[in-house]
């Protein structure tokens, strides 16, 4: 097998922008990610009803802002009048859901990365790949962004749009089948919760060609084991303790 190619991103990698310690998935998030040294965040695009892809992890609204119901179910009007820094802490009060093409403006003028990890609603796989692929596809990128998703629809619809970009298949477990997807969704990485490596799993990726990836890690034994299994990246809340 031939060697890998270079692998051009960053070691660890801000979960949803800044962890825990701003409004996750936010342009304030991004930007306190950015004040700790964090040059690559991973983040969450998912689709309103008319197709407007923005950032936000759950299906529904309240846990992280002030809205209610299925994200999906809503315009992108509607959304982007919610406040989703309130929950977070009073001081982010009246923090907005951004557009995706927002975090890449950001990310654009300050020379960082990204892992976008589309997140469809239940049902809606194949759109929600296609919209995030051709938002990103718009863009031109010193470093493209590394696409991902736990569902093999929603990356074959995003490669089908934009075979160029990066791909990573997660995994909360390494479940059966999981090297003929990445082999067959032409993935680059296989990104999985950080309890499922061992020796084993990080050998097969590694036979298989994959960069592995790792969520979310937050402690330093767990991060010293990750590194002696060769892990490619580290996914982390604590921006604040670990300094890239």
């Amino acid at each position: 097998m031939s060697a890998p190619a270079a692998w051009p991103y960053p070691f660890w990698i801000a979960h949803r922008g800044a962890g825990r310690l701003a409004p996750e998935n936010t342009l304030a998030a991004f930007a306190l990610g950015r004040a700790y040294g964090y040059r690559m965040f991973e983040c969450d695009a998912r689709l309103s009803a008319d197709g407007e892809v923005f950032l936000l992890h759950d299906d529904r609204l309240e846990r992280t802002t002030d809205g209610r119901g299925e994200a999906v179910e809503q315009a992108w009007a509607a959304l982007a009048r919610l406040d989703a820094g309130a929950w977070h802490d009073p001081r982010h009060a009246g923090e907005r859901l951004p557009m995706l093409a927002q975090v890449l403006a950001f990310c654009r003028e300050h020379d960082c990365m990204l892992n976008v990890e589309i997140k469809p609603a239940p049902g809606d796989e194949v759109r929600t790949g296609r919209r995030v692929a051709r938002v990103l596809a718009l863009e031109r990128f010193a470093t493209p962004p590394l696409l991902s998703s736990f569902s093999p629809a929603a990356i074959a619809a995003a490669s089908a749009v934009a075979p160029a970009l990066p791909r990573g298949l997660l995994l909360e477990t390494f479940r059966a089948g999981w090297r003929d997807d990445a082999g067959a969704l032409g993935c680059v990485a296989v990104i999985a919760e950080c309890a499922a490596w061992t020796p084993e799993t990080a050998a097969q990726a590694a036979a298989a060609g994959l960069r592995r990836l790792a969520y979310t890690v937050n402690d330093d034994a767990e991060a010293e084991r990750l590194r002696a299994l060769g892990l490619d990246g580290l996914i982390t809340d604590q921006v604040d303790h670990f300094r890239p």
